[in-house]
This record gives structure tokens, sequence and C-alpha cells, in this order.
């Protein structure tokens, strides 16, 4: 019961002092946080705020960084090929000139051992025929011997076999 007389006598009085009491002291509190907490609460979200346009401009610088780099890249890459192109076009060039080098020098090589092969046969027909006729005029002298049935000597004997020779030779 006391509780319900405290209860309803607080609630039928108006205490005006009360109320202006605890308005002056809303208004101070007020003031105070005014002046130690907004103010450097503002301060944070202004550096917060700063900080953020910062990284934003700095992304945005390294956007356009990377997107220059990246077209600098493409042209070096595109230069590479073209560099490597004609590398490879100098290439096949030099080995068609090196081929024609060799096709020519095997060319050559063949007709100076064509030549050399001629010229080999030659004087092997040469001594053959020599080497014939030195056989022919010893023949040529036996058989005059026998048919003569006679000696004949060195010096007739000579004589004898060049004429043989020129006569065998003008019969060719």
């Amino acid at each position: 019961m006391l509780l319900d007389s405290f209860v309803l006598g607080a609630a039928s009085g108006f205490n005006g002092g009360d109320i202006l009491f605890q308005l002056a002291m809303f208004l101070i509190l007020l003031t105070l946080i005014k002046k130690f907490a907004w103010g450097p609460l503002m301060g944070i979200m202004t550096q917060r705020e700063e900080h953020i346009a910062n990284e934003i401009t700095a992304a945005e610088e390294s956007r356009v960084e990377a997107k220059k780099l990246l077209e600098e890249q493409k042209a070096l890459l595109k230069e590479a090929r073209t560099e490597a192109q004609a590398m490879i076009e100098s290439a096949k060039k030099q080995g068609e000139v090196q081929r024609e080098e060799i096709i020519t020098t095997a060319r050559s090589e063949s007709d100076r051992m064509k030549e050399s092969a001629k010229l080999e046969i030659e004087q092997q027909k040469e001594q053959a025929v020599a080497a014939i006729r030195e056989q022919v005029a010893s023949l040529s002298v036996l058989v005059a011997s026998k048919v003569i049935e006679k000696e004949l000597s060195a010096a007739d004997q000579e004589k004898l076999i060049n004429e043989y020779i020129q006569e065998a030779g003008e019969k060719r």
C-alpha cells in the first residue's frame, strides 16, 4: 500500500523544478558531447572520408597506369612477333642462299671430277696404246726374224720396229 500511495502522489503532483533541472542537465550534457565527442568524431569521419577519397583516386590512377602498361605490353608483343617473323624470313632466305651455294659447289666439284676422270682415262688410254705398240713391235721383230730366219743387229731391229709402228699408225 505504501507503494500505491507513493505512485499516486507522484502522479498527482507536478514538479516543475525537477523538469527544469533535468532540461538544464540535458543541455549541459549536449554541449559537452558537442565539444568533446562530436568534434573529434566529426574529425575522424572527415579523415576517414579523405582517406577513402585518396584510396579511390589512387585506385583510379593505378587502373589508368595498368591500362597504359597493358597497351605498352601489347605493342611490345606485336613488335616481338614482327621481329620474329622477320628473323624467320631472313633465316629462310639465308637457307636458300646456302642451298644454292652447296648445289653450285657440288656441281663444280662434279664437273672437276669428270674432267679429272677424262684426263685419267686419256692417260691410261695412251699408256695402253704405247704398251700395245711396244708389244706389237716386239712381236713384229720376232715374226720378222722368224720369217727372215736371220738375226738382226740392234740397229736393224730398231729401224724395223719404227717402220712397223709407222705402218701400223697409218693403217689406223
